[in-house]
């Protein structure tokens, strides 16, 4: 792109500022520590080959977005994780959502459906409708979605070990809505890989819950081929600790087991790969955090080209959903935390994501107030109709720093990817806490960084106030609990029990051969058979796992 004859002068020039200004400068790095010249200028780029790493919106290898027009076509989803208390109460502010501007449902359960536990289930206690949405039968999931036409939204359940459970319950609402299961759109987490390796709500050992997540693949390749099947998530992983190389190498590396999953079990990539999606994180590094999507999109489309013979390009795609980062948000003047928010997701559209969530300032605290969700989804209607960052595409294409930063990211989280190879895959790398183990070295850095005031959080260890004013904050009402074990125990009562234990055995008899799973849950649900039953039947059959076993 530049002669030699200009970069020579360039960096003759360069070396003669840097005797000058530079020498006063202090050394500086991202939160990945990648050093950070204090100024970047063709010279960084000379050897970057601009076709090969970049090309063109909507072609190989995708490093400047997924799709041909990006926002200047359609803006990006604009979702909301929701969820608290009961289907109900939840239901109400997915129609207050609505009514507000958001385009796409995001749902969160509370731990015990995450775990696959009933309300009434003694570990539940405490529990139910505190971090999420109590579910326990097909009744619940029907309130949830009481009045919102299932073809006409797009939805993402964050739900991962019954995650097929889950799924199966909203085809079902979906039937008696009068719908064909093939309208749907959304994503359903189905990640739990990243359980094992960030999070922990796993249920069951990691050989049959990857059985659970291609059977998912490919009961929706053939009857919900809208659905994206997996949301592989990065986002956990850097709230775990990691920083961005990481979680970009980590996360693509899940994604390779996955995967080699489904083509081990005979599926296509070229029919299942463009249904999965990503789920990244948007943190506070706002030039490195838009080089890591691009990096990232460039890494997967050569992944599936070059590793996995992929010929389709939308099996090269990588599409992302991206949520701000929780784990930077701070009780200490939690108002502030609105400015934290508005960057993030201005890294994240920078960086091309296909949807987004925006975290509500009161987080640290409690569950979303509605005034905090409302400011959370005004964030991103400012940023879409006001900012004018859905004029171009990608914007920052050509900086500088922000492509020195794409190649940077792009070939240490490579490197990475190498090393997980080494060990032998990303479900080796668990077992042997490869990655568990880099992940905590990171967040050690990052907090002794923190508490040495070498990096600074406003209103933590820098510009704190000794007033402490807390906005008013949702509280889930106890009585909550109580009325979502009164609905179980009166589904119970109401239902056709022969059925519930027809098909209770029909799901236990299918786990101990190799049956597709999707088509009987559908049918134990369809029953009204609980999430903790059906969960109950699977434990039995493939056993739990616990932190420290063999994977």
């Amino acid at each position: 792109m530049w002669e030699s004859s200009a970069l020579e002068r360039i960096n003759r020039a360069l070396e003669r500022w840097r005797a000058g200004a530079a020498q006063e400068l202090a050394t500086r790095e991202t939160s990945s520590g990648i050093p950070l010249e204090p100024l970047y200028t063709p010279a960084h780029l000379a050897s970057l080959d601009w076709e090969r790493a970049l090309g063109w919106p909507g072609e190989y290898p995708f490093t400047r977005g997924p799709y041909p027009t990006m926002y200047r076509g359609r803006p990006w989803t604009m979702r909301q994780y929701a969820g608290y208390g009961t289907a109900a109460e939840t239901n109400r502010r997915f129609h207050y959502l609505l009514s507000q501007g958001t385009t796409g449902l995001s749902v969160a359960f509370d731990l015990p459906t995450q775990l696959g536990y009933d309300s009434d289930h003694p570990l539940a206690s405490g529990e139910v409708g505190r971090v999420g949405v109590a579910v326990d039968t097909l009744a619940d999931m029907e309130a949830l979605f009481q009045g919102i036409p299932l073809d006409q939204v797009s939805t993402s359940m964050t739900i991962n070990a019954p995650a097929a459970i889950l799924l199966a319950m909203y085809i079902a609402v979906a039937k008696r809505q009068g719908l064909d299961p093939a309208q749907l759109a959304g994503t359903v987490q189905n990640d739990i890989l990243k359980e094992y390796l960030a999070r922990g709500t796993y249920i069951f050992p990691p050989r049959p819950s990857l059985r659970l997540v291609v059977d998912l693949f490919a009961y929706c390749q053939e009857h919900v081929p809208k659905w994206n099947v997996i949301s592989i998530s990065g986002y956990h992983i850097r709230e775990a600790g990691a920083d961005a190389v990481q979680e970009v190498a980590f996360t693509l590396a899940n994604a390779i087991a996955y995967v080699s999953e489904a083509m081990k079990r005979g599926l296509d990539v070229n029919r299942f790969a463009p249904r999965l999606s990503f789920f990244f994180n948007a943190h506070m590094h706002l030039f490195e955090e838009v080089a890591k999507f691009r990096a990232a999109r460039r890494l997967w489309a050569e992944i599936m080209r070059e590793r996995f013979g992929a010929t389709d390009p939308r099996a090269w795609a990588l599409r992302f959903h991206t949520q701000t980062a929780g784990c930077t948000l701070t009780a200490q003047q939690p108002e502030i935390n609105i400015v934290r928010v508005a960057y993030q997701a201005l890294a994240a559209v920078l960086g091309g994501t296909q949807s987004l969530h925006t975290n509500a300032f009161d987080e640290a605290l409690a569950l979303p107030s509605e005034t905090a969700s409302r400011i959370a989804v005004r964030t991103q209607q400012i940023l879409a109709h006001e900012t004018g960052v859905t004029d171009v595409i990608d914007p920052l294409g050509g900086s500088y720093l922000v492509e020195h930063l794409t190649e940077a990211i792009y070939e240490r989280a490579k490197d990475y990817i190498r090393r997980i190879d080494d060990i032998g895959g990303a479900v080796r790398a668990i077992e042997t806490r490869f990655m568990q183990r880099e992940i905590e070295e990171s967040s050690y850095r990052w907090q002794q960084q923190v508490e040495s005031g070498q990096r600074v959080v406003v209103g933590v260890n820098r510009y704190r106030m000794e007033e402490h004013h807390e906005p008013e904050l949702l509280q889930v009402d106890e009585a909550q609990e109580r009325a979502q074990i009164e609905r179980l125990q009166r589904v119970r009562r109401e239902r056709d029990q022969r059925a519930v234990q027809a098909a209770l055995a029909a799901v236990r008899e299918a786990a101990q051969g190799d049956d597709n799973l999707m088509p009987y849950l559908i049918r134990a649900v369809e029953a009204y058979a609980s999430v903790g039953e059906i969960c109950g039947v699977l434990r039995e059959v493939f056993g739990e796992h616990r932190e420290g076993d063999a994977a």
